[in-house]
C-alpha cells in the first residue's frame, strides 16, 4: 500500500512513517519544514519527502493519506483530499489499526518524562530478550532510531509514548485513547497545552478516558505523589494499580532509597533491586521506578530491569553535553515546562556539586539559557512559575522573541540574575560576555532555538582565541 503522510517530520509522525516503511508499505510524506534530523532519518529509509502542502500532491494517488495534528482546515492539500473524497485517517488511528493489534501495548503517559521513560522501558524489555517494538518521541541513544516494529510474528510487546495532545483536526480526543494499552504508566499530571485545554480538570478527564481503556487484567503504574492522578483514579478504576514513588513506606508500592544515580528499589520495606546508572535527578529516579513496575507486568523481574538500566544512555537532548570551550560546557535539553526546567537545573546542579572541582571548593555556575516556545508558554499561562523554575541557576537568559507577554516583568523576581533579549544573536552575545571558565551553560527549548548551541560554541571559541 502507498501511504502519504502529512506532517511527516514531527517526532511522532516520523516514527510512524518508519514503522509503515518497515511494514513493507510505500511511504511518502510532506511537511512545511522538511528538516533534519528527522528528514535525514526518513530519507535514509527510502521515504520521499516533499516540501509544503501543495494540492498537486493529490496526483501521487496513494491508497491512504495519514494526517498529522499540525494540519488544519484551510491547508491546501487537506482541502483537496476532502474535495476528492480521498481516504484519510489520523496517525494514532493508523497505528492502532496496523501495528498495535493483538500486541501487549505498554503506554507511557504524563506531563513530563514520557520520552525518557518510554526509552527506558523499551531498553529494559529489549535487554530481557522480548524484542519489543517502540515509538519514542525522540531518539534513544541505545537504539539510534525513534521507532521500530519489533518481532511481529511473536506478537512482541510494543512500547509507545502516549501523548495527551489531540489526535487531528477531525478527532479532538487525546492521542493515547487510540492505543488500548494493557500496561499504562501515569507518570505525572500538571496543567499544560493551554492552547487546547481550559484547565487541569479537562486534562484529567482525558487521562481517565485512557484509564477506561485498560483491561481488568491490565496494570496502571501510577505516581503516588500526584494528587491529580489520584483524582483521575477516583473517577473509576477497573485494573490493578501499582503505585510508585511514595515518600514513605507504603504496602506494595515501589519507592527508592538512595541518591538518583545509585539507589535501592523497595517494595514496601523489602529491597527487590538496585539501580546504578549515569542519569541524574530525582525525576529520572521516578522514571526508573515506573519503567521497572511496567516491565514487571510484561514478565521482567525487577532485578533484571535494574541491571538493564545500568547501561541505559538516555535520549538525545536530555541534558546532552554538546561541547566545551575554554573550560565552559554547553548542554542541550528539551525542557520547556517550568517543572521540567526546574528538574533539569536541579539535575545539573547535583552533578556539578558532586564533581572533583566542587569537592576542592571550586564554585561552578549554571547559566540557564531558555526560550518559552511551547504553545502553553507562548500564551503566558505559566510565566509566573519561571522564577521558581530557575532558582538553582546562577544566571538566567531568556529569548523573548515572539511572546505576547512581558518576559522582563515575569522574571523581575530574579532581579539582576535574569537577562532578556528579543533575538538569539543578542542573547548569545550576553551569555558569552558573562561566561567564565568552569561555567555550565544549559540551553532549554523544545525547538531548534535558532541554532543557539552552535552559535554559543562558535562565539566562545572566537572570544577565547
Amino acid at each position: 500500500m502507498h501511504i502519504h503522510i502529512l506532517g511527516v517530520c514531527g517526532t511522532f509522525m516520523g516514527g510512524l512513517a518508519a514503522l509503515a516503511r518497515e511494514s513493507g508499505h510505500t511511504v511518502t510524506g510532506c511537511d512545511a519544514n522538511v528538516y533534519p534530523p528527522m528528514s535525514d532519518q526518513l530519507r535514509a529509509l527510502g521515504i520521499e519527502l516533499l516540501e509544503g502542502y501543495d494540492a498537486s500532491q493529490l496526483a501521487l494517488q496513494p491508497e491512504l493519506f495519514v494526517i498529522g495534528n499540525v494540519v488544519t482546515r484551510g491547508n491546501p492539500l487537506m482541502e483537496a483530499i476532502l474535495n476528492a473524497g480521498a481516504p484519510y485517517t489520523s496517525g494514532p488511528q493508523w497505528l492502532a489499526d496496523n501495528v498495535l493489534q493483538r500486541r501487549h501495548v505498554l503506554a507511557v503517559a504524563g506531563t513530563h518524562g514520557k520520552t525518557s521513560t518510554t526509552a527506558m522501558l523499551a531498553w529494559v524489555l529489549d535487554q530481557a530478550g522480548l524484542r519489543p517494538g517502540f515509538l519514542v518521541g525522540g531518539v534513544p541513544l541505545n537504539f539510534g532510531v525513534s521507532a521500530r516494529l519489533g518481532h511481529v510474528a511473536d506478537a512482541s510487546p510494543f512500547v509507545i509514548e502516549a501523548d495527551e495532545y489531540d489526535t487531528a483536526f477531525f478527532d479532538k480526543r487525546s492521542k493515547f485513547v487510540h492505543y488500548r494499552p494493557r500496561t499504562a504508566i501515569l507518570n505525572n499530571l500538571e496543567f499544560d497545552h493551554a492552547d487546547i485545554f481550559d484547565d487541569l480538570a479537562a486534562i484529567e478527564r482525558q487521562f481517565h478516558h485512557l484509564v477506561r481503556t485498560v483491561p481488568g487484567l491490565g496494570r496502571l503504574v501510577v505516581n503516588a505523589r500526584e494528587e491529580s492522578l489520584q483524582r483521575v483514579l477516583g473517577l473509576g478504576c477497573w485494573s490493578e494499580v501499582q503505585r510508585f514513588g511514595a515518600r514513605k513506606e507504603e504496602p506494595g508500592a515501589l519507592r527508592a532509597r538512595g541518591e538518583p544515580h545509585a539507589f535501592d528499589v523497595l517494595r514496601g520495606s523489602l529491597k527487590i533491586a538496585r539501580v546504578e546508572w549515569p542519569l541524574l535527578g530525582e525525576h529520572n529516579q521516578l522514571n526508573a521506578l515506573a519503567a521497572i513496575a511496567a516491565a514487571e507486568h510484561a514478565g521482567v523481574a525487577p532485578d533484571v530491569a535494574a541491571k538493564a538500566l545500568a547501561s541505559f544512555q538516555n535520549v538525545r537532548r536530555r541534558l546532552e553535553l554538546l561541547g566545551e570551550v575554554a573550560g565552559i560546557a554547553i548542554y542541550d535539553d528539551f525542557a520547556h515546562h517550568p517543572t521540567a526546567m526546574r528538574s533539569t537545573v536541579n539535575g545539573l546542579r547535583r552533578k556539578i556539586d558532586a564533581s572533583p572541582a566542587a569537592r576542592k571548593g571550586q564554585r561552578q555556575r549554571i547559566l540557564a539559557v531558555f526560550e518559552p516556545r511551547s504553545n502553553t508558554m507562548k500564551l503566558g499561562a505559566m510565566k509566573a512559575q519561571l522564577p521558581w523554575s530557575l532558582e538553582e541557576a546562577d544566571l538566567s537568559f531568556c529569548h523573548s522573541g515572539g511572546l505576547g507577554w512581558d518576559a522582563v516583568q515575569a522574571l523581575a523576581p530574579l532581579g539582576k540574575l535574569a537577562v532578556v533579549c528579543d533575538t538569539v544573536d543578542a542573547l548569545v552575545q550576553r551569555v558569552v560576555a558573562a561566561a567564565q571558565p568552569g561555567d555550565h551553560i544549559l540551553c532549554m527549548s523544545n525547538g531548534g532555538f535558532g541554532g543557539v548551541h552552535a552559535k554559543l560554541l562558535g562565539t566562545l571559541a572566537k572570544a577565547r582565541t
